[in-house]
């Protein structure tokens, strides 16, 4: 007689309730720390848009208006051109900086960390001196 469950593992299908607990309350701690993360990222793109908004008000305040107070149209010209090369130079260059940064951010790390499994092939460089001191007999 041939026993139809012979090959079969019954280790496998058994079920643990403590092993899916584990299981469970480490997708809970992994989720809870990926919320305060993001979160924290989010709060830190918000001080920075604070802090270059209040950079911005000083370059206003300090460059344009001091000139415009002086009532000399040089000045004022030099303190709009000034106000002008100082908000698109550092705070337009800063800001794109930010984004671009955030953006690589999200993808590298947080899009990466929710699909890549890291199951696949592991890599191997190409080494050229291997390759050259193959000779064309050994394939």
């Amino acid at each position: 007689a041939v026993d139809a469950d012979a090959d079969h593992d019954d280790d496998a299908d058994e079920f643990n309730c403590s092993e899916v607990a584990i299981h469970q309350m480490i997708h809970t701690i992994e989720f809870v720390l990926g919320s305060i993360s993001n979160t924290a990222s989010y709060l830190r793109l918000w001080a920075l848009s604070l802090a270059h908004a209040e950079l911005s008000k000083v370059f206003w305040e300090k460059v344009f208006l001091d000139m415009l107070k002086s009532g000399n149209a040089f000045m004022i010209f030099g303190g709009m051109s000034g106000f002008l090369g100082a908000t698109f130079g550092v705070l337009m260059g800063m800001e794109s900086l930010s984004a671009f940064l955030h953006a690589l951010r999200l993808h590298w790390v947080e899009f990466m960390s929710k699909f890549y499994a890291g199951s696949g092939e592991l890599f191997a460089p190409v080494d050229y001196a291997a390759v050259l001191k193959r000779s064309p007999h050994d394939d």
